[in-house]
């Protein structure tokens, strides 16, 4: 099965011309959408309990009700810093796709409106942050140096195919956030405003992907899938910051590991990635030993889990 097979390519400027025209339409300025002075209410979850990293271990069980609601907004808030620095490297490597073509076409010119969408996106979760009473989770110093490496050695399968990646994670714990009325107000707000714009972008990245990845040779493939696998290994297991565990009362290191080894946090992952496991893996992104990567990260499931197993079949 290939991409071409589940998602249609439509002409590049066509399809360019309806997300331009979406966009128009659709579009949010969250400094104006939010209310920022709302107080934030610490009785609720900020994201669902079961979608949490401890959820289920036996640290989970040591922590008070109120412990639980904190953890959920600092993990919240690492997840949030990873999108930023995400977001800043998606910029600069859609300002390299632009530079060479065509700005009066409707490609290059939905690439300045995606660029636009993401400053303002980077903006609101800063502020959410904020808001929440956490840190900027900042990446490890070995991360931070490769988001570099990343963006500087990118090709184009490898732009769209890490964007993709990380649109849909996000987009995936928004859309379930953004209508439980159970959790906090300003998260539930982002999550509304991000996902709406973000399917755009999903759009412009799956078909943009696909397009590139047809006139790739072997060589460049067997590149693209090793990179692409090493940057889904690291964004993922930098979602949470062990500092998150501090925050309330535990042991940052005995609480990653416990996290690693979470059959709860495995599934969540895995349910928040079956959909561009679906994409990359059936047009082959996923093989040879890049597929490791994927796998070491928690995101094609647990051994003997039929669920998981089914989605990891597909890919």
């Amino acid at each position: 099965m290939t991409v071409q097979d589940e998602t249609p390519i439509t002409d590049r400027e066509d399809i360019a011309k309806r997300l331009l025209r979406s966009s128009a339409k659709a579009s949010f300025d969250p400094l104006v959408e939010i209310d920022w002075d709302a107080p934030i209410d610490e009785d609720v979850y900020a994201i669902r309990p079961e979608r949490l990293s401890l959820y289920g271990t036996e640290l989970w069980e040591r922590l008070t009700e109120e412990q639980r609601k904190e953890l959920s907004r600092h993990e919240v808030a690492s997840i949030a810093s990873i999108g930023i620095w995400f977001e800043t490297i998606l910029m600069q490597m859609l300002v390299r796709h632009a530079y060479d073509r065509d700005p009066t076409s409707n490609h290059v010119q939905y690439a300045y409106t995606e660029i636009a969408d993401e400053c303002r996106h980077s903006v609101m979760f800063a502020k959410m942050v904020g808001r929440l009473g956490a840190p900027y989770y900042r990446l490890d110093s070995v991360t931070q140096f490769l988001g570099r490496v990343f963006k500087t050695i990118s090709n184009g399968p490898l732009t769209f195919g890490g964007a993709l990646f990380v649109e849909e994670i996000l987009d995936q714990l928004q859309r379930e956030s953004m209508v439980d009325e159970s959790l906090e107000p300003l998260v539930r707000a982002v999550s509304r405003i991000h996902v709406v714009e973000e399917a755009r972008h999903m759009r412009y990245a799956r078909e943009e992907f696909a397009r590139m990845w047809q006139g790739r040779n072997p060589v460049s493939k067997l590149y693209s899938r090793i990179v692409l696998g090493l940057v889904v290994y690291y964004s993922t297991t930098r979602l949470i910051n062990p500092k998150v565990y501090a925050a309330v009362g535990l042991n940052p290191r005995e609480a990653r590991r416990a996290a690693r080894r979470n059959p709860h946090w495995i599934d969540t992952k895995t349910w928040a990635a079956r959909k561009v496991v679906a994409t990359l893996g059936g047009a082959g992104a996923i093989s040879g030993p890049g597929r490791y990567f994927w796998r070491k990260a928690g995101l094609l499931g647990r051994p003997g889990n039929s669920a998981t197993a089914a989605t990891s079949a597909r890919a």
